[in-house]
C-alpha cells in the first residue's frame, strides 16, 4: 500500500482518510456527492443539494464561529480519501454545550460511491479523537433511525453505548422519525483506546 503524505490542512489523519474543514471550493463535489446519494440519504438526511444550501451549511458549520473550539456551537468536518482527496462523507458536531455539560450531538453521512468500504468507520475514529482531545468534550451523542442498519453498525463498531429510544425525535423530509440514542463518553473512549479498539 502506498503511503500518502498528510495534507497540510488536515485536522487528523488515518491510514486511508483524513479530516479537514469544508470550504467554498468543495461546493461542486459536495453537492454532486449529495445528489448521487439520494437513495442512501432518503428519509434519513437533509443534506444541501444547491449552492445556496451549501453556502448556508458552511456559514453554520464552518464559519468564523466554528474556528474557536472553546466557544463554537457547531463544527463540521469532511472525510477525504488520502490517495486522491475524494470527498467520502461528513461529520457534524452540533449543539455543543460547554460548562457542566461538555457535550455535543454528532450527525454524519457518507456519499454513496464510497459507502460500505470502511472509510466512515476510520473517519469516525478520527472524529472521536478530535472530540475528546482537541475539543475536550465529555460526551458525544449520536441519534440514529432504527432502520438505518449501516449507521447503527457504524456507532456500535466504534464502541458507542445504546442509551435508549426517542419516539418521533426529529422531523426529516416532512415526517417525525423515531431514533435510537447512542453515546460515547470521554472515559469510554480512553478505555477503548487503551484496549486497542
Amino acid at each position: 500500500m502506498r503511503i500518502m503524505p498528510a495534507p497540510k490542512h488536515a485536522l487528523a489523519v488515518g491510514p486511508r482518510v483524513y479530516l479537514r474543514r469544508p470550504g467554498p471550493r468543495d461546493a461542486a463535489a459536495f453537492i454532486a456527492g449529495v445528489r448521487l446519494s439520494g437513495r442512501l440519504h432518503r428519509g434519513r438526511v437533509q443534506a444541501p443539494t444547491t449552492k445556496a444550501g451549501y453556502a448556508a451549511y458552511l456559514r453554520h458549520f464552518a464559519g468564523p464561529k466554528s474556528r474557536d473550539p472553546a466557544s463554537a456551537s457547531h463544527i463540521g468536518v469532511v472525510v477525504c480519501r488520502l490517495d486522491d482527496d475524494a470527498l467520502i462523507g461528513v461529520f457534524n458536531f452540533s449543539e455543543i454545550v460547554r460548562g457542566a455539560f461538555e457535550s455535543s450531538y454528532l450527525g454524519y453521512y457518507a456519499f454513496a460511491p464510497h459507502a460500505g468500504h470502511g472509510y466512515m468507520s476510520e473517519g469516525l475514529n478520527l472524529v472521536l479523537a478530535l472530540a475528546f482531545v482537541k475539543l475536550k468534550l465529555h460526551r458525544v451523542e449520536a441519534n440514529v433511525q432504527p432502520t438505518n442498519r449501516a449507521s447503527v453498525s457504524l456507532v456500535r463498531r466504534a464502541g458507542f453505548t445504546h442509551e435508549g429510544f426517542s419516539r418521533r425525535y426529529v422531523k426529516i423530509a416532512g415526517r417525525w422519525r423515531d431514533h435510537e440514542r447512542f453515546a460515547m463518553l470521554a472515559e469510554d473512549w480512553r478505555r477503548l483506546r487503551r484496549s486497542g479498539h
